[in-house]
């Protein structure tokens, strides 16, 4: 059992070796953060059984820049989804970001308008996440909608020798579809990678504790790269 455990654990670190970025970034600005999330997700079966395929989503953040030492990004995130199956589900949902230092030298607040497909499936390897998801951002420094597109894998690793516990990594990558006003090139936006560890405290309640590596790309300034610790608490329900 703990030659298996192993066998999985190595292959998780060589997948996320292997999905790291590889270009050298010659000129960027790094900061190290810390970001906290806490999302809840549910179903309205409680309400009435039939209603048992309709699913909430509710999500806060608070993200600490500049070492630490100030609140640079805050977001508010709520969503409704329906359940294809089990496994995949689709979901609209708002957000409400406010962003400051060192992401941006103004502040500002932005409204954002989501879509996204949701899928899960158990693998030889642990669970395996997918998410894509399509935003039209709105930007009070500026008058045009910025879309953009992202994708996040996700692979857990249960321990064999800790049940409760897993190896997590994952990776999203972040595309501006369009040129905004507001918004820089469109492109590759910026990149997340992180590698951690999930505890779940029950069937409803999990964290998952680790490193994340961001990348920013900006095409009229150096590059961002933020060395972030985080810390998630997921509630299933």
């Amino acid at each position: 059992m703990k030659y298996r455990s192993n066998q999985r654990v190595a292959y998780l670190l060589s997948a996320i070796v292997l999905a790291a970025p590889h270009t050298a970034y010659a000129e960027s600005l790094e900061d190290f953060q810390t970001w906290g999330n806490i999302t809840a997700v549910g179903g309205f079966g409680f309400v009435d059984p039939k209603f048992k395929s309709l699913r909430y989503w509710l999500e806060g953040q608070g993200r600490f820049g500049e070492d630490t030492s100030r609140l640079s990004q805050s977001m508010v995130r709520p969503a409704l989804g329906y359940a294809l199956n089990d496994k995949a589900s689709v979901w609209l949902g708002y957000a409400w970001i406010f962003t400051d230092r060192p992401f941006t030298g103004r502040r500002f607040d932005e409204n954002r308008i989501w879509q996204q497909f949701l899928w899960t499936q158990p693998t030889a390897f642990g669970n395996f996440t997918s998410r894509t998801r399509i935003e039209q951002r709105f930007a009070e420094t500026g008058s045009d909608v910025g879309w953009r597109f992202r994708q996040f894998v996700k692979l857990s690793v249960p321990l064999d020798f800790a049940p409760n516990f897993s190896l997590v990594g994952w990776e999203e990558v972040f595309v501006r579809i369009n040129k905004a006003d507001w918004s820089g090139d469109d492109g590759l936006d910026q990149n997340r990678l992180f590698v951690g560890l999930g505890y779940n405290f029950d069937k409803e309640i999990r964290t998952e504790i680790g490193y994340m590596n961001q990348y920013i790309r900006r095409a009229k300034a150096a590059d961002r790269i933020s060395h972030v610790l985080s810390v998630s608490l997921f509630l299933n329900y």
